[in-house]
């Protein structure tokens, strides 16, 4: 075993807003779909308040479906709208914040999905961009050309404006009820190919009107989505954005080639009320663009001037989607040293840590001990089917 680096700077306090944090350590949206018809069995308060309870500074809750038609693909995904689901969601806030932990839900949308067919609106149209399905972007990153697309499970849309502006209004109600059940925060959901992030992306935003075609256009919707947040929330109400260049469809999918072209994605959004960004990497300790050793997140602080949250393989010893096993010892010392030295000289604010933390719900007192051998190992399957497996 290899001596302790120094984690202190994972252990500082963070301030954004109203929102107060005791470290730095975040635990990342992961779908449980524990939440039958919507709403979150009893059991999930104490899943969340557990983690506070060890040590975790700030929660970002499992994708929640905004209040939208066809917003998501199951019905055991969280809704954030609803009287039944906001009293639930008020109750698990209320557990957080008893454990001196802080909460911001993510707000989802799915947009056009393979899986789409388990939606609980299943007679209305699925939405996209360009009603390109999961199928058809596969396909074409495998193939390097850009098929017919194909016919999805039901029917599906090209969005109208109507449609973009029903969804806009969806956000910005389910922000105006995260600062009104006690959420310390919001947090959006602009990556990984769900609809945000479709608009974004050139190969599936075929659109030739405002929302498609030249960048600008591409992050129309997402800057519209913020700012009608922003008003929803007031502005001392901190708001997070997740935004990725890799896609659920494509692992090397890239929304921008070069800083200039992030700097286009991300100064408008942080223009429009972003006060966070949760850059989502599949390994945090890559650097982003040749000639420098800043990560996704680096560069998102270095562009705007904004907060950062990294995430990606922190604490594991396999990378995001490269396995299952987490990390002992040696190897989480080192990939948390590398980490905390990183926060030390500024890069980024925030760790965002996934799976870990299912597996470990005191993942961050563990850590701030120093007991890496204590740390259990997340087992993919059996951690994801009973939050009391998840704990146990």
């Amino acid at each position: 075993m290899t001596d302790a680096p120094d984690l202190s700077p994972l252990f500082a306090p963070f301030a954004c807003k109203t929102m107060r944090l005791r470290n730095r350590i975040v635990m990342s949206p992961m779908t449980r779909q524990f939440a039958p018809d919507g709403v979150l069995e009893p059991a999930v308060d104490d899943y969340y308040a557990r983690r506070a309870a060890g040590g975790t500074g700030l929660i970002i809750t499992e994708g929640t479906a905004v209040g939208h038609p066809v917003a998501h693909y199951s019905s055991k995904i969280p809704h954030f709208y609803g009287e039944a689901a906001l009293a639930r969601w008020r109750s698990v806030v209320a557990s957080v914040h008893a454990q001196d932990g802080a909460i911001v839900p993510q707000l989802w949308h799915t947009g056009l999905s393979r899986r789409r067919s388990h939606t609980a609106n299943p007679d209305a149209p699925n939405i996209s961009a360009s009603a390109l399905t999961d199928e058809d972007l596969s396909a074409e990153a495998a193939a390097g050309t850009a098929p017919a697309p194909t016919k999805p499970r039901r029917p599906a849309e090209v969005m109208t404006k109507h449609d973009i502006d029903s969804v806009i209004g969806a956000f910005a109600r389910g922000a105006a009820a995260a600062r009104e059940v006690g959420c310390d925060g919001v947090a959006i959901h602009g990556a990984h190919g769900y609809l945000l992030d479709q608009f974004f992306w050139e190969r599936s935003n075929r659109r030739e009107d405002a929302y498609g075609g030249s960048l600008e256009n591409r992050i129309r919707f997402a800057v519209e989505v913020v700012a009608g947040v922003r008003v929803a929330v007031g502005p001392d109400f901190p708001i997070l954005f997740r935004f990725s260049q890799w896609k659920a469809q494509d692992y090397a999918g890239k929304l921008a080639d070069t800083p200039t072209d992030l700097a286009r994605i991300l100064e408008p959004l942080a223009d429009a009320g972003v006060d966070i960004f949760d850059a989502s990497t599949r390994r945090f300790w890559l650097p982003e663009f040749d000639g420098s050793p800043l990560n996704l997140a680096g560069w998102a602080k270095k562009l705007t001037g904004k907060a950062a949250l990294t995430v990606g393989s922190i604490g594991l010893e396999s990378p995001f989607l490269g396995g299952g096993s987490s990390a002992t010892s040696a190897v989480t010392a080192d990939n948390l040293g590398l980490l905390a030295r990183m926060i030390d000289r500024g890069d980024f604010d925030l760790a965002g840590v996934g799976r870990a933390l299912i597996a470990n719900p005191a993942w961050a007192d563990l850590v701030r001990e120093a007991r890496f051998d204590a740390l259990r190992t997340y087992d993919a399957r059996g951690h994801v089917k009973t939050l009391e497996q998840a704990d146990g």
